[in-house]
């Protein structure tokens, strides 16, 4: 079991930047590939980015790619994003998540059964 708690979010103007943290609590975290959501209003929740469990490998949506970056830090069982260049279309809930124990990461919602209670970026134009 992870428990999982974002923070960062904020209400920014476009073009600007701003950087999602994720703690996990326990001991297991190295051990789950990570990824980010979002869910923007009256829209399903969509994959943004996701990482492996070493974070040698990484996946972007298209509309997010070369402008934010996952990694993690698995000293301090923290997951980030940092999201620069940020757009109006960005505006959304942003959501962390965690794959089962060693599983490899996967771009579907359903397949990630931690969550964590969201955090809300506002990007005004």
């Amino acid at each position: 079991q992870v428990q999982l708690v974002e923070s960062g979010g904020g209400l920014v103007q476009a073009g600007g930047s701003l950087r999602l943290s994720c703690a996990a609590s326990g001991r297991t975290f190295r051990s789950h590939a990570m990824g980010w959501f979002r869910q923007a209003p009256g829209k399903e929740r969509e994959i943004v980015a996701a990482i492996s469990r070493s974070g040698d490998t990484t996946y972007y949506t298209d509309s997010v790619k070369s402008r934010f970056t996952i990694s993690r830090d698995n000293a301090k069982n923290t997951v980030y994003l940092q999201m620069n260049i940020l757009k109006p279309e960005d505006t959304a809930v942003y959501y962390c998540a965690a794959r089962p124990l060693y599983s490899d990461f996967d771009l579907r919602r359903g397949l990630y059964p931690y969550w964590g209670q969201g955090t809300q970026v506002t990007v005004s134009s």
